[in-house]
């Protein structure tokens, strides 16, 4: 189980810079019209991490960068993660979110759509402060490239063929990329070698992946309050996740069939019976081992970094992923 006393240690390195960021954050969420503050509002004081916008944060740190854009970039990528999620919920339907209802339940499917596409298009005048095509570049393809994991996901619901890498594939484009381009914005914005800015967004794509990866875990072992989310969800959408299909490779024939039927159907009333297939092929282990490969690839990405508390903290963030159990 990871220890969130770690990750508050990790994230205390920021804590300032995160006030700042915030700052940015309240300032950019002004709008005329009442319901895009309130909704934009309503979920980004939801809380989480901040996972995103601390991983730029942390580079810059660790590649010595000091100056003032890196709140207004830290700023953008949340904006554009909060986007992905207001759709997303949309898309699956979803009622709970880190503990509390979704956006959509609040306030309804097409403000949450509309807000999220207000929330898209801020971003991107957000980046026009940064005067640097190059950095334009880099979040506009990972914006691209995070729609298409989107359409990606949902052309793969309901089926039950979806191997290994088609997941990751995925994975990779969905959630991953955004982590990605964070991690190596703060290492354009430090001005570090090619070298370095490479390292970077390989630690950022694979700590994204393992984060994701462990995420799907949580859907068959967590429980709903320790995840803050409703239990079953991803099968009930019919998404075939890491889990499932090592279930599935593992599984008796009689197994197998089962967790097709319900990968096909949607069928949430078959998840107790799901859920002891997945423990007890070992399923879990194997979702687990796939994720600790990830975080320990992201360790190894960044040996070249100067030696700093930033650093280290990239470095704890990774290990923590190796255990984490919620």
């Amino acid at each position: 189980m990871t220890d969130s006393s770690s990750t508050a240690s990790v994230l205390s390195l920021i804590a300032d810079d995160m006030r700042e960021v915030d700052a940015v954050i309240t300032k950019r969420l002004a709008s005329g019209v009442p319901l895009v503050s309130q909704v934009s509002r309503y979920i980004i004081s939801a809380g989480g991490k901040r996972l995103r916008p601390a991983l730029l944060l942390l580079v810059c740190g660790a590649l010595g960068y000091r100056g003032e854009q890196r709140f207004n970039l830290a700023a953008v990528v949340e904006f554009i993660h909060t986007a992905t999620l207001l759709h997303d919920d949309v898309v699956d339907e979803s009622t709970l979110r880190r503990g509390r209802a979704t956006a959509n339940e609040s306030f309804g499917n097409p403000a949450s759509v509309l807000v999220g596409d207000f929330l898209y298009s801020r971003a991107f005048q957000m980046m026009l402060d940064a005067g640097d095509m190059r950095i334009m570049e880099i979040l506009a393809d990972a914006t691209n490239t995070i729609a298409e994991g989107e359409v990606l996901q949902l052309m793969n619901m309901h089926d039950p063929s979806l191997d290994e890498a088609a997941y990751l594939r995925v994975i990779r484009s969905k959630t991953a990329k955004l982590f990605e381009a964070s991690a190596r914005l703060g290492a354009i914005l430090a001005g570090s070698t090619p070298e370095q800015e490479q390292a970077c967004a390989d630690y950022g794509q694979a700590l994204g992946t393992a984060f994701q990866v462990i995420d799907d875990a949580l859907d068959y072992e967590g429980d709903v309050h320790e995840m803050g989310k409703n239990l079953g969800d991803d099968l009930r959408e019919g998404k075939a996740t890491l889990p499932l299909i090592a279930a599935m490779q593992r599984g008796t024939p009689a197994q197998r069939e089962l967790i097709r039927h319900a990968i096909e159907n949607g069928a949430v009333a078959e998840l107790d019976s799901i859920v002891a297939i997945v423990r007890e092929t070992g399923a879990l282990e194997v979702t687990h081992q796939a994720a600790a490969a990830e975080a320990q690839r992201a360790i190894d990405s960044i040996g070249q970094l100067p030696a700093n508390s930033h650093t280290n903290g990239l470095l704890q963030l990774a290990a923590q992923l190796l255990g984490r159990r919620h």
